[in-house]
Formats: C-alpha cells, sequence, structure tokens
C-alpha cells in the first residue's frame, strides 16, 4: 500500500494533475484498495484538516496583500527597495528578496508574498532581461520568506503541535530569516555578472529619504502586526484580519489608489487564491492521514533512529528526510505528521524544541518552491508565463542555497534561539 500511495501521486502528477486531485486521488486509491479506513473518512478529514482558527489567517492574509498590491502599498515598498538595492550589480533580483522579506512580515504566508511580490517584479525583470525562468525561481524562492520570517502560519501550526509559545517561535525566526535573506542577496549579486540587463538608476539618500517617507506607512504594517501579536493585543489571525483593514484603509483613504469598484474584484480574486491554497491543504491532510494510518512515519523514524550514533548525525538525516517529504507534503500536513514522531527524539539528543522547529520550518520552506508539490513554483509560473520544468533547472543552485542555510542554522542553536530568552 505504500507504494502504491506514493507511486500513484507521481504517476499522476507526471500526467499533469493538479496537486490538489493528485493528493486526493491518490489517498482515496490506497484507502479503497487497502481497505484501510471506511471512505466516509475522506470528506471528514478534508474538512478537519481545514477547520482551524489558525488557518483562518490564510485567507485574511492574502485578502491583505491583493489590497496592498491594489492600493499602491506593495508598489511603495518595491521603489523603497529599489532605492536600497536597485542600482547594485542583480539590482532588480535584489528588490526581488527585500521586498518579499518587508512583506513577509505582513503578509505571513509565502503564497501571498509570492503573489503580490511576484505579480509586480517578475515582469519588470523579464523586461529588464533577465531569463523568465530565473525570474520565476528567484520570486518562488524569496517568497519562501513568508513561511520563516515571522508572522508565519506554519511557526503557529509548530509551536501547536509542539505545545510551545508562539511568541517564542517568532522570536526565533528572525535571524534564521536574515541568514536566508542574505545568502539569497549574495547569489543575485553573482548570478547577474554573467547577465546582460538594464541598468537601474543610482539611488542617493534625498532619494531613498523620499522612497521612505512614501513607503512609510507600508513598513509600519510589520510593526503595527508583530507589536498586536507581542503585546498580546491580538492573535496571529486577529493580526491578519487588523492587516486587511489596515490595507483598505491607506489604500482607499490616505493613498486613494483603490476604487471602490474594484474591491469585488479584489475579493473575487482572493477567494480563488485561498480556495486553491485551503483545497490543497485539505487533500494533503487526507493524504497525511492515509501516511499515518500506514505508519510510514514510524518505519521512517525507526530507520532514521536505526542509523544514528551522534546527536548531529540526528540533525543531518533529519534535514534529508523533511527535504523529501517537503518535495511531496504540503508543509502544514508536514509538520503536523512529524513534529510527534521526531520532536522526542530530538529531544533525547538534547535539542532544543524551538531551534527544532525552526529547522524544520526552514527545511519544509524548501517544499515550497521545489517540485512536484511547490505551491511558489505554480504561482510563479503563471506569472512568468514559463513551464514547471524550465523554472525546476532555475530553482536547484536555490535549493542548495537554502541546504546550506539550513546547515548553518542546525549547527549554531543560538541564531534560533538569541532572542527568546534561552
Amino acid at each position: 500500500m505504500i507504494a502504491l500511495l506514493f507511486g500513484l501521486l507521481l504517476f499522476l502528477l507526471l500526467l499533469g494533475v493538479p496537486v490538489t486531485f493528485a493528493l486526493g486521488l491518490a489517498a482515496v486509491v490506497t484507502i479503497w484498495q487497502g481497505n484501510i479506513m471506511p471512505l466516509l473518512i475522506v470528506p471528514q478529514e478534508m474538512i478537519r484538516s481545514m477547520n482551524s482558527f489558525p488557518l483562518l489567517a490564510i485567507p485574511f492574509f492574502i485578502l491583505a496583500g491583493n489590497l496592498m498590491q491594489a492600493g499602491g502599498i506593495s508598489r511603495r515598498l518595491v521603489d523603497f527597495s529599489k532605492t536600497l538595492v536597485g542600482s547594485t550589480t542583480g539590482g532588480l533580483a535584489m528588490v526581488v528578496i527585500v521586498t518579499s522579506a518587508f512583506f513577509a512580515a505582513i503578509s505571513g504566508s509565502g503564497a501571498a508574498t509570492t503573489a503580490a511580490v511576484g505579480a509586480i517584479l517578475i515582469p519588470a525583470m523579464i523586461a529588464q532581461g533577465y531569463s523568465a525562468s530565473y525570474a520565476a525561481a528567484n520570486q518562488a524562492a524569496a517568497g519562501a520568506l513568508g513561511v520563516i520570517i515571522p508572522p508565519s502560519i506554519p511557526l503557529i501550526l509548530y509551536a501547536i503541535s509542539a505545545n510551545q509559545s508562539v511568541g517564542d517561535m517568532f522570536a526565533a525566526g528572525f535571524l534564521p530569516g536574515f541568514v536566508v535573506v542574505l545568502s539569497l542577496l549574495i547569489y543575485a549579486w553573482y548570478h547577474a555578472r554573467s547577465q546582460t540587463t538594464l541598468p537601474e538608476e543610482p539611488a542617493n539618500l534625498s532619494r531613498i529619504l523620499r522612497a521612505g517617507w512614501s513607503a512609510l506607512l507600508a513598513l509600519l504594517m510589520p510593526t503595527l502586526i508583530l507589536g498586536g501579536i507581542y503585546g498580546g493585543v491580538v492573535t496571529p489571525t486577529e493580526a491578519a484580519v487588523v492587516a486587511v483593514v489596515y490595507s483598505l484603509v491607506v489604500g482607499v483613504v490616505i493613498y486613494r489608489e483603490l476604487p471602490f469598484k474594484e474591491i469585488p474584484v479584489i475579493l473575487r480574486d482572493s477567494a480563488v487564491t485561498s480556495a486553491v491554497i485551503l483545497s490543497i491543504i485539505a487533500a494533503a491532510g487526507l493524504y497525511g492521514r492515509v501516511i499515518l494510518s500506514l505508519q510510514v512515519p514510524t518505519v521512517i523514524s525507526n530507520l532514521v533512529v536505526g542509523a544514528i550514533d551522534s546527536p548531529w548525525l540526528f540533525i543531518i538525516l533529519v534535514n534529508v528526510l523533511l527535504l523529501i517529504v517537503g518535495m511531496f507534503l504540503e508543509a502544514a500536513a508536514a509538520i503536523l505528521i512529524f513534529t510527534p514522531i521526531l520532536l522526542p527524539i530530538a529531544l533525547s539528543f538534547g535539542f532544543d524544541p524551538v531551534h527544532f522547529g525552526v529547522i524544520m520550518i526552514v527545511n519544509l520552506a524548501m517544499g515550497m518552491f521545489t517540485p512536484p508539490v511547490g505551491l511558489n513554483l505554480f504561482i510563479a509560473s503563471n506569472i512568468a508565463k514559463t513551464s514547471i520544468p524550465r523554472i525546476a533547472r532555475s530553482v536547484v543552485p536555490f535549493v542548495l542555497i537554502l541546504m546550506a542555510d539550513l546547515m548553518i542554522i542546525s549547527f549554531v542553536p543560538w541564531l534560533s534561539l538569541v532572542f527568546t530568552g534561552k
């Protein structure tokens, strides 16, 4: 049954079947053939996977991102980022990364970050001479910052699964997020040296100050959201609602770039995007239930434990395991399935649960831009109007970069724990 579950998923994905249907069909056929559970469990499990209060933040953050884009907030963040790094070698690729980092501190979602920032900057990169595949891969990888830099839905899910403080998990994500941003910026500079692109206008202090003033309300959003969460005023899900209201007020009343007639269109687009993401979560939840019923995590965990003779070998094997898992499972499902299995082993080797959580999140973030289930890849490919196989080749260097970052984060616990007081 395990071979059928994974083999059928790969076969369907190779045929080009949408991820949601591939996950769902593979799970249903395995349940039917193996008589694992009553088929009545299928809709119940899919609904249960989406019936989560923290997951309500996803549609709200997506709506906030679309409002930011239509209301001029995203554009001002892009303009401010351009004044900071736009005139350097690989400047526009760096703008994607810096803007995604700003946006990640607002949206909490890798998919929302990819969609909102990519809609503006992927076409701009292509127009400036970058290949469509590189532009899409760069944005897909930068969009993964949305699950590393707080507020982050996967960080919340891990905190719930591991019985840890959401505040501690958010605090632990800052420096690892900075490490990833820095490494992506270095690669953008390195890659651009061999590219022929149009130059950006050099920035001066006056231009930086003007762009910063124009983007002030946008830059205040992370302070408002994270301040509200850390101050105990709002929950992360409620903070997503605050982001929606803030974006609406700024776009309609202050910037006056968001006409009322556009709001129904934005609501519709946000609903469609949310439905796609939540349907993947529902199907992944069902798929994960079948994996759990077949005791796949236990089998894998036993294999890992049997090969261990040191904590560092354990963490390397866990990273390899989660890298493979992240290629096939949505991050939320992977966290909910593997945290109860791997965390006790990590604790027995002396790893801090918060540090281990960051390792898991950064690892699974790679799954957002690696085939076959990388949601960021699908969003970026649609914007860039290019195929997944072409983007997949350009994604390889980004995967290697995050693997190097992951080793640093794994072997330097201080990066994750310094702001938690541990």
